[in-house]
C-alpha cells in the first residue's frame, strides 16, 4: 500500500479509501467486517462513509454505515489512532427542518450523533455532503471551525461543491480566520472527467486541496461488467449507470479501458484506478466493495502501473472536451 497526505492538513492516508456506503445496504454487518478487516490488513487506513448512508434503503433510518464501523473499531485489534475516519453531514436525518442542511444547529446535533454512532471521541474529517443553499457558508464554516476548537473534529472538507462555492468557502474562512474546507470529494472518473476537470481542479491545485474521488469505476460501469450488447436486469444501480453512461461516449471509455486492461493483463477496474492514481493532484481514491472479491480486485490497482501511451489511449478516449466541439 502506498501512503500520501491529505492536502494540507498532517494526516497521511492510504492511496485508496475504502468507501462504506454499502454497509447495511448490500453487505450487511457480518460482511461489512470482514471486508473492513480485510482492508486493514492489506493496509488501508483511510474509511469514508456519511451519516445519512444508508437512509434510501426501507426500514433503514440511517447512521447504519456509522454504526457498524463503530461496532467494527470497538471488537477489532486495530487502534483508533491508526485509523483515518471521514464523515459527512447535510442529508436528511428526521421528519424536522433542522434534521437536514448545513445550519449551525444541524451540524452541532448531527455530528454528535456521528460520534456516537462511530464509538469515538473525534473524527479525523468532517466533511460537507454537499451544498447548502439556504445557509450562508459563513454560518457552516464557524460551527465546523468551533467542532475543530472543541476537539469533536480534526479537519474539514466538502462534496459536490461547485468551484465558484469551493472557491467561496476558502476564501471566506482566510478573511474570518476560521478553519478551512482542506479536502474535495468530487464525482471523478474515466467517464465523467469534466465535473471535476472544468473548474474544481484548479481550485483545488491552487489552493493544495486534497482530491478524494467518489464513484471511481462509475457505479460498476468501468468493471466491465455492463455489455452494450446486454440488458443488465433492472436495480437501483443498474438504472442510474444506465441513465448515465450507456451512451456512445461511455462505450468509448469502456473498450479503452479494457483494452488497456487485456495489454496488463489486469481487470478493467484495476485500470480504471490506477488511471486516477497515476494523477499527483489525486490523493485517494474512494472504492465501495460489497464483496472480498471486489475489495482484492481493486487492490491490485496500487501496484498496476500504466505506460505513457497506455494513459494517452485513456485519455484521447475520454477526452470531454470532443464531444463540446
Amino acid at each position: 500500500m502506498e501512503y500520501r497526505s491529505l492536502g494540507q492538513t498532517d494526516l497521511t492516508v492510504s492511496s485508496i479509501c475504502l468507501g462504506s456506503m454499502q454497509f447495511g445496504w448490500t453487505a450487511d454487518e457480518a460482511l461489512s467486517f470482514n471486508i473492513l478487516d480485510s482492508a486493514c490488513e492489506a493496509g488501508i487506513n483511510f474509511i469514508d462513509t456519511a451519516d445519512v448512508y444508508s437512509r434510501w434503503v426501507p426500514g433503514n433510518p440511517g447512521g447504519v454505515a456509522e454504526t457498524i464501523i463503530g461496532k467494527w473499531l470497538k471488537q477489532s485489534q486495530v487502534s483508533r489512532e491508526k485509523i483515518i475516519l471521514a464523515t459527512k453531514v447535510r442529508g436528511k436525518m428526521g421528519d424536522l427542518p433542522t434534521d437536514e442542511g448545513l445550519s449551525r444547529q444541524h451540524i452541532q446535533e448531527a455530528v454528535d450523533a456521528s460520534l456516537r454512532r462511530l464509538d469515538t471521541d473525534y473524527i479525523d474529517l468532517y466533511q460537507a455532503h454537499s451544498l447548502d443553499e439556504n445557509t450562508p457558508i459563513e454560518e457552516t464554516l464557524r460551527a465546523m471551525d468551533d467542532l475543530v476548537k472543541q476537539g469533536k473534529v480534526r479537519f474539514i472538507g466538502c462534496s459536490n461543491y461547485p468551484a465558484w462555492r469551493l472557491t467561496e468557502a476558502i476564501l471566506t474562512s482566510e478573511f474570518n480566520k476560521l478553519t478551512r474546507y482542506d479536502t474535495l470529494q468530487p464525482h471523478y472518473n474515466l467517464v465523467n472527467r469534466s465535473e471535476f476537470e472544468r473548474e474544481l481542479a484548479d481550485v483545488c491545485r491552487s489552493y493544495g486541496l486534497g482530491v478524494i474521488p467518489y464513484s471511481p469505476l462509475a457505479g460498476g460501469f468501468l468493471t466491465g461488467k455492463y455489455n452494450e450488447d446486454q440488458i443488465e436486469p433492472q436495480s437501483v444501480r443498474s438504472g442510474g449507470v444506465r441513465r448515465r453512461y450507456y451512451n456512445d461516449h461511455g462505450w468509448r471509455v469502456l473498450k479503452a479501458v479494457e483494452k488497456v486492461a487485456k495489454s496488463q493483463q489486469s481487470s478493467a477496474s484495476q485500470v480504471a484506478l490506477s488511471w486516477l492514481l497515476s494523477d499527483p493532484l489525486i490523493t485517494s481514491p474512494i472504492i465501495g466493495p460489497r464483496t472480498l472479491e471486489q475489495l482484492n480486485d481493486n487492490l491490485g490497482a496500487v501496484n498496476l502501473k500504466l505506460s505513457a501511451e497506455e494513459k494517452q489511449i485513456l485519455v484521447e478516449s475520454s477526452d470531454w472536451r470532443k464531444s463540446e466541439r
